[in-house]
């Protein structure tokens, strides 16, 4: 009996499928949420009253309590049942969901906005832990690629999906739009979710917990307000100290506590720490050019931003029909070969990027665009499978919670460094500072962009070396 486990259970694989429906679309709205609500800031702004850089907090706020929970819900997913975890998470996230809609004022907003932070990284850290557990492994990879899929689609569709929302209603339906679709996954869940198996009832590392918490919200607080008011800010260089001095006390701490938050351990493991590595960096890429585009195709291009918003729609598109194949592929071959090959064609997009001018046919660009599409869709799916299968059952929280906090620690990064990067680049070719689109030089634009991708192209690279290292070591360890 102790052994059981759900793929053992014939009522339970009956309904698999429906579980990872029910999963993945909590997942997709929750990942949605951290990019949709960028395109509607400046409306906000209007409609609150408040200024542009107030209007941010919206974004900032929650994205900051997502990475400083996802540790924590990991870590309860594994003592006190994922599936409990991510049933709660859910309702929490349709509630705030909501009330993020209510046109309140900003204080009301940003309570509105934690809440349905909270539950969507109750929902991210448990997703993959629960898929993994329920889907035997010759499915797992398909089962997981499909969670990839829809996690790249809410990361990326957010600009579009927004926009076409703002064309026709009011800016509360980004959020608004969350509930029905929310209910029914909800309604699906409470039908098909069994009841957990694999729980530790272990303690919780309170002072863990909170240690890493104080972590991420002094480092992204420094992060966000220096990029407003100046990194050289003692305001600044004080949050950047607290969040060094508890990572010391956090690791230290780890290192000697029997049961972590963090299962530093896990790190030993050379597969599970390179996968993660690998995704962190694929993610701050991407979120170059999430950042980056949009300047080129709106202002340099002079596209219509409805018009753009459907180009930049090729990205999640292609991704979301090549995860699950991939996914079905790692399965029979295996997923280091597939996550090598993804990253190839990631590095290989981010030299179009790169090379990409005003006079650059747009097909052309959209090409490139596709082309980061597949290899993204090639690469996440067999790299989330080699995570999820390289720990013990007992630690799939843990994982599943690190996994989603390299992606959204990527996110947050990819933007800050992409914004950093092209800003300065256009600031060092214009001979002044440039904190914005300069729309009499498009050239400087093109030259900062230039110089962003680079930098994108080379922490591309060291993913694909990386992963290539344990690709062609592997036959020499078999």
């Amino acid at each position: 009996m102790k052994n059981k486990t759900f793929a053992d259970d014939p009522q339970i694989q009956k309904h698999r499928w429906w579980i990872l429906v029910a999963v993945c679309l909590f997942t997709f709205m929750s990942t949605l949420d951290a990019s949709i609500v960028n395109i509607a800031l400046p409306v906000m702004s209007r409609d609150l009253h408040i200024p542009m850089n107030q209007a941010e907090w919206v974004v900032s706020i929650y994205l900051i309590v997502i990475c400083a929970l996802l540790l924590v819900f990991g870590k309860l997913g594994d003592t006190r049942g994922k599936i409990r975890i991510f049933k709660v998470g859910s309702v929490l996230f349709i509630l705030g969901s909501l009330l993020c809609g209510f046109s309140a004022g900003l204080t009301f907003l940003l309570i509105a906005r934690a809440i349905q932070a909270v539950g969507a990284a109750m929902t991210m850290a448990t997703n993959n832990g629960i898929i993994t557990e329920v889907f035997p492994f010759s499915e797992r990879g398909r089962a997981l690629g499909m969670i990839g899929s829809f996690v790249a689609l809410g990361s990326i569709a957010g600009p579009g999906v927004g926009g076409l929302i703002l064309a026709h209603l009011h800016w509360g339906y980004i959020f608004w739009i969350n509930v029905p679709v929310g209910v029914v996954a909800w309604f699906i869940g409470q039908r098909i979710l069994p009841r957990d198996i694999t729980v530790t009832h272990a303690p919780i590392d309170r002072a863990g917990a909170s240690l890493f918490a104080i972590i991420m919200v002094s480092l992204f607080a420094a992060v966000f307000i220096g990029q407003e008011i100046g990194f050289g800010q003692p305001l600044i260089l004080g949050l950047f100290v607290v969040a060094v001095v508890a990572l010391v006390v956090f690791v230290r701490l780890e290192l000697r506590v029997s049961d972590p938050i963090l299962a530093l351990q896990l790190f030993k493991n050379k597969r599970f720490s390179i996968s993660i590595l690998c995704a962190f960096l694929i993610f701050v890429a991407n979120f170059f050019f999430n950042v980056i585009a949009p300047f080129y195709l709106e202002n340099a291009r002079g596209m219509a931003a409805n018009y753009a918003g459907y180009a930049l729609m090729t990205f999640p598109i292609v991704q979301v029909v090549v995860a699950p194949i991939a996914g079905t592929v790692s399965d029979k071959i295996g997923p280091e070969l597939l996550t090598f090959i993804g990253l190839v064609l990631i590095s290989i997009s981010q030299v179009g990027y790169m090379l990409a001018n005003l006079g650059t046919p747009l097909w052309v660009f959209m090409f490139f665009i596709g082309l980061v599409g597949l290899g993204n869709g090639i690469f996440m799916s067999p790299n989330n499978s080699i995570v999820m299968s390289s720990v013990p059952v007992q630690n799939l929280g843990v994982a599943g919670g690190i996994n989603a906090l390299a992606r959204e620690l990527g996110m947050i990064i990819g933007i800050s460094i992409a914004t950093t990067v092209l800003f300065s680049a256009m600031g060092h070719y214009a001979g002044h500072r440039v904190t914005a689109y300069l729309p009499a030089h498009p050239e400087i634009f093109i030259a900062g962009m230039r110089v962003a991708f680079m930098v994108s192209l080379a922490i591309c690279l060291v993913a694909t070396v990386i992963t290539g290292w344990r690709l062609f070591r592997r036959p020499a360890r078999g």
